[in-house]
């Protein structure tokens, strides 16, 4: 297999293609439904599916009632089966089919799991509802009744019980349990423990008839179960063809991930129909690692972790083809696409920076902050920030000191915005010219550009960038105030801040944890809800619309250019669109970057596909040779030459799961590491 076609093949950055299947039944008719399944199983085997499930008792239909007590159904069943398992040899996927089975004389309702023309086990559902409309201890006997733990089926010895998982081979994270329907509804399900012994993926037979606000709850209970063992849960559902007689069938399944829905199929369906979802068992992996309680719910459950069978088996996965992910991949994994969402998430966001800076200044007795007011992003959303806190303390809005400091490269443009933005706020506005005492700091150095010389090395910038951070905490001291930093978690991540007596440096800051994509629609958020008032709106919009940049280097003759800064953070340091996406990948579940780019990749390269989170901004599009590129960039810069910064940082509110960069939270590193390890499977991405 050729790289090309092995990057782009889903397998091989440990995601899983599964299925849920929905056929139509009819009551006591094998044959049909063994018709049905054996379609829908080869579709799903088209589409690439490793694993494909089907619903409770699906081979006989769920509402047969006393007709599963006559031995034509039970043997019409073993007759399809034995089709089915003939029909799998072909096909190169798990199925996993329900249907009663006899054994030592008692029924049970089981779910077989075949593949490769075998049965791999059969698991009895463990518990029987009989309440309300259901009675299935009338025909069939719970798990835990039966004496055996394997059975004789064509011929051959099959695992038998609720405590079994599959494993397939030549994707060992893939591991999956299966139960039945009422097993996820009791207060401790099979599925808890089996997560526990490892599953990966849950698999629920089900047939759950529909019932007014049943949906609602299917969903919140297959989310929780999901989310809580950090697994997939797969959970199917009877539709067309189960009797009518007392109870009516919507035939919902759904996939989850960890809470989240991946797929749901069509209710109240008159056709057969099938389900897909790519499940990254990566992800859960990593979830499982980090979680150190989880590994303690296994020391203390060991004895039931430690009764599960688990069944070894290969697949002939899709390997030797492209086979690209079929998964909603989030542009920008920071900020949500859905507008509700989107909204809710930066309210949350404010609020919890608001808080921080409340309880910060209540505790200090400290009544003023200092700012420093650029007119860019950073600095912007930082003093929306200290006004709302000023408003919740009762405090005015003048006890906000706010500063904007002109440098050498300083915009006409950003020296507007900042003006504006200060008297939109009613702060109380100050400017400060740094140029006299640059020029002091640059005579002092011997540095050429004293001398006329046009030289804007590293020194030239961070006299500015020191200058600013000096005055700020001198004027913080002497009006009894704090100062607020504006530097935000991209910066952080890649080193763009100037150590120490530059943006690096505060007494608290607001900004710490919040990525600049999130920052770029927090400002958005705030303009469009007006909670700034006087115009400020419009000042807001004009700031989302200015070039990102330090501002440092002069872009003309005078040393100040009106409308565009010669310098350009983004060509410099990449897209921080791309860069937030490689961060979060990288720092919320440490993935290799072969397989960030692949997510990248399936992300970006179509900027004419999927939903974005700004229905007026840009739409930008990346290659494969952009992507690699830049992660490239994001690589050098946070694994080798930045960490040294992180290890020192100023106090900040943590805001999101997505992780934050202090060394007192989420992130420890050392500051000499090396990122050859990193930069080496950067290799595995094709040009």
């Amino acid at each position: 297999m050729n790289s090309q076609s092995r990057f782009h093949n889903l397998y091989a950055h440990h995601f899983a293609r599964v299925a849920v299947a929905i056929p139509r039944v009819r009551i006591a008719d094998p044959a049909f439904n063994v018709e049905q399944t054996i379609v829908l199983a080869r579709q799903a085997a088209g589409e690439g599916a490793a694993l494909v499930a089907f619903p409770e008792l699906g081979l006989s239909a769920y509402t047969c009632d006393d007709l599963f007590h006559q031995d034509a159904l039970l043997g019409a069943c073993l007759d399809g089966l034995q089709a089915i398992v003939d029909e799998s040899r072909a096909l190169p996927l798990a199925m996993i089919v329900g249907m009663p089975l006899r054994v030592n004389h008692m029924l049970f309702n089981c779910a077989v799991v075949i593949a490769n023309g075998k049965v791999l086990g059969v698991v009895p559902k463990s518990f029987l509802p009989n309440y309300g409309e259901f009675y299935e201890s009338r025909q069939f006997t719970p798990a835990d009744c039966a004496a055996v733990d394997k059975i004789a089926l064509f011929g051959e010895s099959i695992p038998f019980g609720p405590n079994l998982l599959f494993e397939v081979a030549n994707l060992p994270l893939l591991r999956f349990h299966v139960e039945i329907c009422e097993d996820v509804w009791v207060p401790v399900p099979p599925s808890s423990f089996a997560a526990m012994a490892g599953a990966t993926v849950l698999v629920n037979l089900s047939a759950s008839n529909v019932v007014v606000g049943k949906s609602g709850y299917r969903h919140q209970l297959v989310s929780q179960q999901s989310a809580r063992c950090m697994a997939a849960y797969l959970y199917t559902s009877a539709g067309r063809g189960e009797s009518t007689t007392d109870m009516a069938w919507d035939g919902q399944s759904l996939i989850y991930e960890k809470g989240e829905l991946l797929a749901e199929s069509e209710r109240f369906s008159d056709d057969s129909h099938i389900i897909y979802a790519d499940v990254d068992l990566e992800r859960l992996s990593t979830e499982r690692m980090k979680a150190t309680t989880f590994a303690q719910s296994v020391r203390r459950h060991a004895g039931e972790v430690s009764s599960f069978r688990v069944i070894g088996f290969e697949l002939a996965l899709p390997l030797e083809k492209t086979l690209p992910l079929d998964r909603a991949i989030e542009r920008f994994p920071y900020v949500p696409a859905d507008r509700a969402r989107r909204d809710e998430r930066c309210t949350e966001v404010y609020n919890i920076q608001v808080q921080a800076l409340i309880q910060r200044l209540a505790s200090s007795g400290i009544q003023k902050v200092v700012i420093g007011v650029s007119g860019g992003l950073d600095s912007t959303h930082a003093l929306l920030v200290c006004a709302k806190a000023m408003d919740r303390l009762g405090l005015p809005r003048t006890n906000i000191l706010a500063y904007t400091m002109p440098g050498f490269a300083t915009s006409e443009r950003t020296l507007r915005q900042a003006r504006e933005l200060m008297a939109a706020v009613g702060c109380s506005a100050q400017e400060i010219d740094i140029r006299p005492s640059c020029i002091q700091m640059l005579k002092d150095l011997g540095h050429p550009y004293v001398e006329g010389k046009a030289e804007y090395d590293i020194t030239f910038e961070n006299v500015q960038a020191g200058e600013r951070t000096n005055h700020l905490f001198r004027l913080a001291n002497f009006h009894n105030g704090i100062v607020i930093g504006t530097g935000d978690l991209s910066e952080l991540a890649l080193g763009w801040c100037t150590y120490g007596v530059g943006d690096h440096m505060s007494h608290y800051n607001v900004n710490a944890s919040v990525p600049k994509t999130l920052i770029s629609y927090l400002v958005r958020w705030v303009a469009d809800t007006g909670l700034v008032g006087g115009g400020g709106k419009e000042v807001l919009l004009n700031i989302l619309d200015t070039e990102i940049s330090p501002e440092l280097v002069p872009g003309g003759p005078q040393g100040v250019d009106d409308d565009k800064p010669a310098q350009s953070t983004q060509d410099k340091i990449g897209p921080y669109e791309l860069q937030d996406f490689n961060l979060f990948y990288t720092l919320r579940y440490g993935f290799r970057p072969s397989k960030v780019a692949f997510l990248a990749y399936s992300a970006w390269h179509d900027h004419q596909s999927g939903r974005w989170p700004d229905e007026q901004g840009p739409r930008n599009g990346y290659d494969l040779g952009a992507i690699k590129c830049n992660l490239s960039i994001f690589l050098f810069r946070f694994f080798k030459t930045s960490q040294f910064k992180r290890s020192c940082v100023p106090n900040g509110p943590k805001v999101g799961n997505g992780g934050s960069l202090s060394p007192r939270g989420d992130w420890r590193a050392p500051s000499d590491s090396e990122a050859t390890v990193w930069l080496d499977d950067l290799a595995n991405i094709p040009d």
